[in-house]
This record gives structure tokens, C-alpha cells and sequence, in this order.
């Protein structure tokens, strides 16, 4: 599986970005697709997953601000950020798993987020 994600940029503290990630193959042969990000000297961090049957799951510093959401009929997965703070700089990524028939982990090129203060 190919992940393209776009979106990235830069925005001021308190506003909003949306980013997409555009995948080779039918979303719904897909078991879980992420975003996840890493800032300057940290370790990547799951943002925003979603399984194939729709359940979200969020970091507790996103809650209430980043949205996963999907289009099947475009194989693309998309993450609205609201109310971007300066610690939400970071490169994120968007990861795809599948579990049949071999368990495998699909990383895309990442895309650059800056929130200035």
C-alpha cells in the first residue's frame, strides 16, 4: 500500500489545518489507518486512528480538536486540525496496517505541520 499525505503548512496558534492522506488500495481493505507525528527530538506519537468498521481512537492532547474522518469512494483518509497550538508542530505521518492475509505496516511520506505562537 502507497500512503500520500498532503496538507501540511504553516498556520498561526489557534487556527485550523486539514490534512489528507490518499492510499493505493480500497480503504476498506484496510484494518486500521492512522495519522501519527513527530516533533524535533521526540518520538513519533499516534494522533488519530480509525478502523475499518469506523472507531476512532484520539491521543488525549488532540481530544476535542483533531477529527479522522475517510471517503471510501476516494481511498483517502483525512485529519482536521482545530485550535492548533505550538506544540502541535510536528511532521505527521499517516500508517496503514493489514492484517490479512500476512500482518503488515504501511508508512507514508510525512508532511510538515508548524503552528506559530
Amino acid at each position: 500500500v502507497q500512503l500520500q499525505a498532503s496538507g501540511g503548512g504553516l498556520v498561526q496558534a489557534g487556527g485550523s489545518l486539514g490534512l489528507s492522506c490518499s492510499a493505493s488500495r480500497s480503504l476498506l481493505r484496510i484494518n486500521t489507518i492512522s495519522w501519527y507525528r513527530q516533533a524535533a527530538g521526540k518520538q513519533r506519537e499516534m494522533v488519530a486512528s480509525m478502523t475499518g468498521l469506523g472507531v476512532t481512537n484520539y491521543a488525549d492532547s488532540v481530544k476535542g480538536r483533531f477529527a479522522i474522518s475517510r471517503d471510501n469512494a476516494k481511498n483517502t483518509v483525512y485529519l482536521q486540525m482545530n485550535n492548533l497550538a505550538p506544540e502541535d508542530t510536528a511532521v505527521y505521518y499517516c500508517y496503514a496496517r493489514i492484517l490479512l492475509p500476512t500482518k503488515s505496516e504501511f508508512w507514508g511520506q510525512g508532511t510538515l505541520v508548524t503552528v506559530s505562537s
